[in-house]
């Protein structure tokens, strides 16, 4: 695949990286990723996640929030520092940020307050959005909706769900980010219709790296690790599902990172 790609969400900073992480790099590169946002999730986290964008600025930018599962540690007096974490230069979204009642590692009422935090402080920042919703999709645009208005905008990450969701976040000008997960003949197979109702200016694509591994690689890592590497194959199972090339999906899903998120065109090189 010649059109270069950017991998919208991945976990760069999961300590599976630290012993190759160069070598990880390395082979996306080859692979023809050529730019990759860091997902945030906690304080710890975003600011990890600067730090490693800061080592390689040609190549990796971040996101800065908390994730619903870390809702119940973030207190008040923490929105300053989320606030410095957002404005730093090498922050590109808000997020990952929003609702997940399927694990409920946050009670609801602690979940909906830091989501409402957030969607505050993308409305000032005007970052795009970075978020995520699981079993919890009424409530979730239900909030989104009181402030949707004032953002830049953003992308429903790692979407897993039925063509109902999507066309309430089409219908709201978000974009949908697809990773392995509709390589999963188990879990997956509704995503390789509900792909088709997509329109080509609303696809990104990710990894989730290292998570998600895509269940028909082959051959698979012996480590059970997911890798920006791998995303060309998921660009390819996308293709396959709308009958068009890959090319199609690279060119689109990298233009469309591009206007969301304001990087400067990828490099070929």
């Amino acid at each position: 695949m010649e059109s270069p790609l950017v991998d919208i969400g991945l976990n760069l900073t999961h300590d599976s990286f630290d012993s190759d992480l160069h070598a990880v790099l390395a082979r996306a590169n080859a692979a023809g990723v050529r730019h990759m946002l860091i997902t945030g999730s906690s304080l710890a986290n975003t600011a990890a996640a600067i730090s490693l964008t800061k080592q390689f600025p040609d190549r990796l930018r971040a996101t800065a929030g908390i994730h619903p599962h870390h809702a119940g540690e973030f207190k008040s007096t923490d929105v300053h520092q989320l606030r410095s974490l957002l404005m730093q230069p090498e922050v590109l979204a808000t997020g990952e940020c929003g609702l997940d009642y399927f694990r409920n590692f946050s009670s609801h009422d602690d979940q909906e307050r830091v989501f409402r935090l957030q969607l505050e402080l993308a409305c000032e920042s005007r970052k795009p959005l970075f978020l995520h919703q699981r079993d919890a999709h009424d409530p979730f645009i239900s909030i989104l909706n009181e402030y949707l208005t004032r953002t830049a905008g953003g992308v429903a990450h790692c979407f897993t769900a039925e063509e109902r969701e999507a066309r309430a976040y089409l219908d709201m000008g978000l974009y949908i980010g697809i990773t392995g997960w509709i390589c999963d003949e188990r879990r997956g197979q509704h995503l390789r219709d509900v792909v088709r109702h997509i329109p080509l200016n609303r696809i990104l694509v990710e990894t989730d790296a290292p998570y998600l591994l895509p269940r028909d690689l082959k051959p698979k890592p012996s480590s059970r690790r997911n890798e920006p590497a791998f995303l060309p194959h998921i660009v390819n199972v996308i293709a396959q599902c709308r009958g068009e090339t890959p090319e199609t999906i690279a060119n689109a899903s990298t233009a469309n990172a591009m206007t969301l998120f304001g990087w400067p065109s990828p490099r070929n090189d």
